[in-house]
């Protein structure tokens, strides 16, 4: 018994070292730790771009999803809608730092119902877009959006409970879809900087049981990335068009060089920049807009990565393309879902040494 119990402890000890690698992945390319780096180990201040994200916490003394905004080292953490009878989630910047749009989940229970918004980046000027809605993203012209219906009527916080996809132009607030009546359950879309492709995810739908695919922003064209080796999930454009980074697992993330120039996207250059323990989590990955960094959400692997699941203890993290990364909160608030403002603000930078 006491053998038995020693051999226990020792498993679990190494269960918890940070060199444990997933026995489902490859040796560690990076070679690097499992977990978060000490906090002092990137010097985050010299990074000029902020970084919104959304949060479950209490506000007015209820405790609700709120979007909040902060530097990129975590330092001055700013709520930009303090509406503690909604929730506000899925925040997504602009191309040029003015505004947000997001999703708002309103009433309770069976009439509950996820509607997309568009607000200044300074939380003022809401704007409805449309109810039984989710998941926008921006074009590249700040001028209008796309986003996703909701596959039923009924309230659902299953990310591919999709039926169609639309879009919505800011100037005379008026819609139409998109020409392909056959896109479904797709989810985290996002729109190539020069407005010719989608990046999606698809789970059970248009013959897919999971993959990454590229369908065209105005035509029939669909292509499954896994031609190329992206599989996994939640795919995002570089601010240039030229970069793609998403989850390959639950505990990896990759980033890869893509051409969207020609009749077909192509992506070349596939590399891992992080990955963690199978205790964890690593998601909502996206690439800064000098492409020198990464924001992405970490925690254990119970919480819920789905827009509107609870994910209490993670946190947001920021790290390098070289397997360095930290935590930039660390209340586990339920952080989730971080997006950077493309507009440089003046960083702090350390003075130098006397």
């Amino acid at each position: 018994m006491k053998l038995a119990l020693l051999i226990l402890s020792t498993l679990l000890s190494l269960a918890d070292s940070e060199k444990l690698v997933p026995p489902d992945l490859p040796d560690n390319p990076l070679n690097t730790r499992l977990t978060p780096w000490p906090a002092d180990t990137l010097d985050l201040t010299v990074i000029p771009f902020k970084i919104v994200h959304e949060t479950y916490r209490e506000t007015d003394g209820k405790r609700n999803w709120e979007i909040f905004m902060m530097n990129a080292d975590g330092s001055n953490p700013v709520n930009l809608t303090n509406t503690p009878d909604v929730d506000e989630m899925y925040p997504h910047v602009s191309p040029d730092g003015t505004k947000i749009c997001f999703i708002v989940d309103e009433g309770r229970g069976r009439n509950r119902v996820r509607h997309v918004y568009i607000m200044n980046i300074d939380g003022s000027d809401r704007v409805h877009v449309a109810a039984h809605a989710r998941e926008p993203c921006w074009c590249f012209d700040n001028k209008s959006i796309a986003y996703l219906t909701d596959e039923y009527q009924r309230f659902s916080t299953r990310e591919y409970a999709t039926d169609a996809l639309m879009y919505y132009y800011l100037e005379n607030r008026w819609t139409r879809p998109h020409v392909n009546t056959d896109l479904h359950h797709l989810y985290a879309i996002c729109w190539s900087p020069d407005g010719r492709w989608f990046l999606s995810a698809v789970s059970g739908g248009m013959g897919y049981s999971d993959a990454i695919i590229a369908f065209e922003a105005f035509g029939q064209k669909v292509f499954d990335l896994a031609e190329w080796g992206v599989k996994g999930c939640r795919p995002d454009f570089s601010a240039e068009g030229t970069q793609m980074v998403w989850g390959e697992t639950d505990w990896n993330l990759k980033i890869a060089d893509v051409n969207t120039a020609g009749a077909e996207p192509q992506v070349t250059n596939i590399r891992e920049i992080l990955r963690c323990s199978r205790r964890y989590k690593v998601y909502h990955v996206d690439l800064s807009p000098d492409q020198k960094w990464i924001a992405l959400t970490y925690g254990p692997s119970r919480g819920g990565q789905q827009v509107g699941g609870m994910a209490e203890d993670w946190n947001i993290c920021v790290g390098d393309l070289n397997g360095k990364w930290v935590q930039i909160t660390t209340n586990g608030l339920h952080n989730k879902e971080p997006d950077w403002v493309p507009i440089p603000t003046p960083a702090a930078r350390r003075l130098p040494d006397d």
